[in-house]
């Protein structure tokens, strides 16, 4: 299951992580971000132990969200080494996280 991350520990789960990170940015409110969530919750059992896939609520966190120019949701990062490596905008197919998922493991 993916994990809940906000403005006070988002550099301790994210930034700090040994492994990769998938962060997808969403909101209640946003449909898009709603269609996306069972491949993210799907990613976060199939990756699990290789990868860690967090969730970030851009109402309740604003600092996170405003620091890594969050505009548009759903958005979805890849850090790995503490820095961003990939991004995707919008809802896309599972195949698209999955494919930039395997590019940070090689």
């Amino acid at each position: 299951m993916a994990l809940e991350v906000n403005d006070s520990n988002f550099d301790e789960i994210v930034l700090k992580s040994d492994k990769p990170v998938m962060v997808d940015f969403w909101a209640e409110w946003c449909g898009p971000c709603r269609m996306i969530a069972p491949a993210v919750e799907e990613i976060s059992k199939e990756f699990a132990g290789r990868i860690v896939v967090v969730k970030c609520d851009v109402d309740n966190s604003i600092g996170v969200a405003s620091r890594f120019g969050i505009r548009n949701i759903p958005t979805v990062l890849f850090f790995k080494n503490g820095m961003v490596a990939d991004k995707q905008v919008g809802a896309v197919p599972k195949s698209n996280f999955v494919n930039k998922i395997n590019n940070l493991l090689q």
